[in-house]
């Protein structure tokens, strides 16, 4: 039976889940859901709500021709979000994100803010008050919101999109930072005014600041005269909580107290071209700042606070070096940083996420394990962690009911994408309603393992299509994660082996030495030698998969992307094993990379100059046997185009015969990022990557994909 699977088109038109809320009595969710623009070269967001106890049906909550994202619920339990959506009291026709309220009793969206630069993100709400703390980006040289707008209405005029950079780093995956800097705005949401009144008022306060700029302009003939446009009178004015502050906010991470009044944040204290983070306490009335946890050569991350408001739990991180990865320790405190303590410390795993039970007994955290992503129970006693959830799926966007203390969430596997649940006290999950059913998967799936030289057990995913037999054994796709710290154990859209398994291939996801979920040992035994037992732990689970009789050993191929691309460098320099290689956003020269790369200080942090160079692809070039196909996008910041290009190029200079041809090829993005995330570019992707794996595993011709010309 044909699946979504068996058709790209089909599938990039699939519905996807990317987020959930709460609503605070528990009784509801609201969901992010994407669907494809009818152009099909991007997706459109919109908020649906479904019921939180496993009944009834998804209903959808807004609809807008830019979308909604970025769902959180107030106290009260209006809905707030981030939108583009056209504001009928504003001027013009502003492009950017602005925050929205949802009210619960019913009624129309009204818009919060009207910052000339839009707002980021919500960054925290206050469970128990109307205070929301939103991050927006501002111009360092205006020292308030009107001050930005006009400075930016100047920029926009002169066509200026020059950016003066002061710090490093200057880029952040696939966008330059500045000229703006990320700042955190509080905003009292109780404030809000929607009335006649406070639109007159608007009204009249617009009018004399246009006369006095039209007054000031004409007395000076100076494109400098004239007053700054207020901000809307009707709105509740952000208060800046970050004033100056550089890149510190940069990837800030907040948590507000119940009653709104203080702010703990996670910030970046500048070191050279680096920096470490930071918990500070920031009063949201006042602006008064208080550090509570610095600590040189370690991170502090993720803060959380209680339920009751008096404790705060948080994430400890010494720095790594090349001796060693370092643990993702797990500590609670007094809400005023007081009686620090280090708690589950013999839970050998990296919590990826965590938050307070509902009687703030526990956290309840999410981590890599096993392959999986199960919910765990962090007692605060000391006791012994507790895994909650024992399926074969990986949790995100856990969300606790304080009513019953049971809790809501996504999870996918990868035959599943990500799906709403409730999971209730006694562990019992209940599939919710979506608006985006899960579609039939090709094939089936199943765990294998192998045993590596040292005596570790290397396992993964092997992912099998219909059919495949001893008399009809499938062909062999090596899919290596990237990170490389990362598990193959969640859905992803973008990396889809059920694409690979429609069409007849069967699809390895290993983790190999550097997983994350297998313990801190575990990773330690790929630290500064990407180019050992990463390497072998692959080719020892490979042997494991062509061992059975359903696999075809005469006909594999291998593919990765970021550290999967640079393994497949690596493994394309050292053995001729694999028909085909498939190398996207890849590291090529060590040395290069880890200054070109937007975060150069960890990458030459985590290495020694000598392993740097040891365990560096470009080195054996000349050992390459096995046709490649390079993919890179021009705006990849994180592996710079920069790698491909050489590694194109010395390719070329060691194996293009006399008219400069070769079994090699390069697909080219000028404006795609580190994944090539547009839709109409996936198809291509993956449309290139098919044709040329079954040129050189299944001996066909190369089928040129039409829309490249």
């Amino acid at each position: 039976m044909p699946t979504p699977f068996d058709s790209l088109d089909d599938y990039i038109a699939l519905p996807r889940v990317e987020a959930l809320a709460l609503s605070p009595d528990g009784r509801t969710a609201v969901l992010t859901v994407a669907v494809l623009k009818k152009d099909g070269t991007g997706y459109e967001r919109s908020l649906w709500v479904v019921p939180a106890d496993g009944g009834g049906a998804p209903r959808r909550l807004t609809r807008s021709a830019k979308g909604e994202a970025g769902a959180a619920f107030t106290a009260s339990g209006d809905l707030l979000f981030v939108s583009a959506r056209p504001d009928a009291e504003a001027e013009g026709d502003d492009e950017s994100g602005q925050l929205w309220l949802l009210p619960a009793a019913g009624g129309e969206a009204r818009p919060v803010t009207r910052l000339a630069g839009g707002v980021d993100g919500i960054a925290a709400t206050a469970e128990a008050g109307a205070r929301v703390v939103v991050s927006a980006s501002l111009l360092p040289a205006a020292d308030t919101i009107e001050a930005d707008a006009k400075l930016r209405a100047r920029r926009k005029d002169k066509k200026v999109s020059a950016i003066l950079h002061e710090t490093y780093p200057v880029r952040f995956w696939d966008h330059d930072l500045g000229p703006a800097e990320p700042h955190l705005l509080s905003i009292d949401v109780d404030t809000l005014e929607d009335s006649i009144a406070a639109v007159v008022a608007d009204a009249a306060a617009a009018e004399s600041a246009a006369a006095v700029a039209e007054e000031g302009a004409a007395e000076s003939h100076s494109e400098n005269g004239g007053e700054d446009k207020p901000y809307p009178v009707a709105l509740p004015r952000p208060r800046d909580l970050t004033p100056r502050p550089g890149r510190s906010a940069d990837h800030a991470e907040a948590a507000l107290t119940p009653d709104g009044a203080t702010l703990l944040v996670s910030l970046e204290r500048h070191e050279q071209r680096a920096g470490r983070r930071i918990i500070a306490a920031i009063d949201a009335a006042t602006g008064e700042r208080t550090t509570l946890f610095d600590e040189e050569g370690v991170d502090f991350e993720a803060p959380v606070v209680s339920h009751d408001g008096t404790r705060l739990a948080y994430l400890r991180t010494p720095k790594s070096t090349p001796a060693g990865p370092t643990d993702y320790e797990v500590w609670i405190a007094g809400i005023d940083g007081s009686d620090p303590r280090r708690i589950a410390s013999t839970w050998d795993r990296w919590a990826s996420s965590f938050q307070f039970a509902a009687d703030d007994a526990a956290l309840i955290a999410t981590a890599d394990s096993e392959g999986r992503g199960p919910i765990f129970r962090l007692p605060l006693d000391g006791s012994e962690p507790e895994q909650l959830t024992h399926d074969d799926f990986t949790y995100s966007h856990v969300a606790v009911d304080r009513a019953t203390g049971a809790l809501v969430a996504l999870r996918s596997s990868w035959t599943m994408p990500s799906h709403p649940v409730r999971i209730g006290p006694d562990g019992a999950v209940t599939e919710l309603a979506t608006p985006a059913p899960a579609p039939a998967a090709p094939g089936t799936i199943t765990e294998i393992e192998a045993t590596a030289g040292d005596g570790a057990r290397v396992r993964g995913w092997l992912l099998l299509p219909d059919g495949a037999s001893a008399d009809a054994p499938a062909p062999l796709l090596l899919w290596i994660h990237g990170g490389p710290l990362n598990s193959w154990n969640a859905w992803s859209w973008r990396w889809a082996p059920l694409l690979a398994v429609a069409k007849g291939y069967a699809v390895l996801l290993p983790d190999p030495a550097l997983s994350t979920g297998y313990g801190l040992e575990y990773i330690a035994r790929g630290w500064n030698d990407w180019g050992g037992k990463p390497y072998t732990d692959l080719l020892t689970i490979t042997d494991a998969a062509v061992a059975r009789d359903d696999i075809d050993e005469s006909r594999t191929a291998a593919m990765g992307g970021s550290f999967g691309g640079y393994m497949a460098n690596w493994i394309a320099g050292h053995t001729d094993r694999f028909r085909a290689i498939v190398t996207h956003a890849s590291l090529w020269a060590l040395d290069q990379f880890s200054g070109t790369t937007d975060n150069s200080e960890y990458w030459q942090r985590i290495f020694t100059p000598e392993a740097m160079l040891e365990n560096s692809p470009h080195r054996f070039v000349r050992d390459i046997r096995t046709p490649l196909l390079v993919i890179h996008g021009d705006k990849d910041y994180r592996v710079p185009i920069g790698e491909g290009l050489r590694l194109w190029s010395e390719l070329a200079e060691h194996h293009a015969d006399e008219d400069g041809r070769m079994p090699h090829r390069f697909l080219y993005f000028p404006d795609e990022n580190h994944w090539v995330l547009r839709p109409q570019h996936a198809v291509i992707w993956y449309q290139t990557v098919f044709a040329f794996l079954a040129e050189h595993v299944l001996g066909e011709p190369f089928e040129r994909p039409e829309l490249l010309g």
